[in-house]
């Protein structure tokens, strides 16, 4: 255990060193990591607080329960009753159909011709908000209405929903796309550096491989060397996504004062920040693995 800790220490020193040693070219890999870390950190943050803000600005998603024109006031009592025990439902109110017919008349403008028909054609109707704007819970709670007793017709107000959700999974893949591509490309970058540096070293390596060095141990302060160089950028990344939202919400809280709502780009969670800095760490480590375990198996095969 001592020895894997002294050969573990030494190698992490030695890469500590090496990024020291040429701060500029360290740098500014460090500098492209982070940028490519940082897009879509910031793509991700971006879209859950859109996601937030526009559940702000739409209305509560709404219900319309319309009865028969043969049902009772037992009918719509009953109706009443599942909507105050059902918990997917908020607030709802019941329209009579006399009611409906003189708002009809009122905003409509035609009195007149309503005043001719024989009978009230329109029916007694309960209009109900719903808690949980995700579609499924608004098919789930329509699906129900529609079996009660006296009810002909349910219409629910879902469209918008299922555009928002269209929209937050759309956006969702692209940055997992463009998560994806960035992070090739973070990997091409770590496994250039480590190339350029076994170049350099590549008589020590071989001079060290001679006297009984194994691969474990030739390629553990490179991978030490990715796995910082990773980290680094993923510090980086993660001040470049504290810097753009601090700037944005200047503008943004302007905004937000016209719409009388509160839009923030909030700052990155702790559970985010761990996850982009493990993240930038495999990746570098990554990168270095590949690097390093190709160019041994060139150096052996000679």
């Amino acid at each position: 255990m001592k020895t894997w800790l002294r050969d573990n220490g030494r190698a992490l020193r030695d890469a500590v060193g090496r990024l020291l040693a040429s701060p500029l070219a360290s740098g500014l890999n460090v500098l492209v990591i982070a940028v490519a870390l940082s897009l879509p950190a910031g793509l991700y943050l971006s879209l859950t607080r859109l996601q937030s803000f526009t559940r702000q600005l739409s209305t509560d998603p709404q219900i319309s329960i319309f009865l028969a024109l043969d049902a009772t006031a037992g009918d719509a009592g009953y109706v009443e009753r599942q909507l105050r025990t059902d918990p997917g439902v908020g607030t709802w109110r019941f329209i009579p159909r006399a009611q409906a017919l003189a708002d009809l008349k009122r905003s409509a403008g035609l009195a007149d011709v309503l005043d001719d028909l024989q009978q009230n054609p329109l029916p007694d109707a309960f209009v109900a908000t719903v808690r949980d704007n995700r579609p499924e819970t608004l098919e789930r709670l329509r699906d129900e209405a529609a079996r009660w007793p006296k009810v002909a017709h349910v219409q629910l107000d879902s469209e918008w929903a299922r555009r928002l959700d269209a929209a937050v999974r759309l956006g969702r893949t692209g940055a997992a796309i463009l998560g994806g591509l960035l992070s090739a490309a973070l990997v091409a970058v770590t496994f250039n550096t480590i190339r350029l540096q076994i170049l350099t070293r590549r008589e020590e390596i071989e001079v060290a491989k001679l006297i009984g060095a194994t691969n474990a141990f030739i390629r553990r302060p490179f991978l030490f060397f990715g796995a910082l160089q990773g980290l680094a950028g993923g510090l980086a990344a993660w001040l470049i996504v504290e810097g753009a939202a601090f700037l944005l919400n200047r503008d943004l809280g302007i905004l937000a004062s016209l719409y009388s709502t509160d839009l923030r780009l909030p700052g990155l969670r702790p559970a985010d920040v761990a996850e982009l800095l493990g993240f930038s760490a495999v990746l570098g480590w990554l990168g270095a693995w590949l690097s390093v375990t190709r160019h041994l198996a060139e150096i052996e095969g000679r």
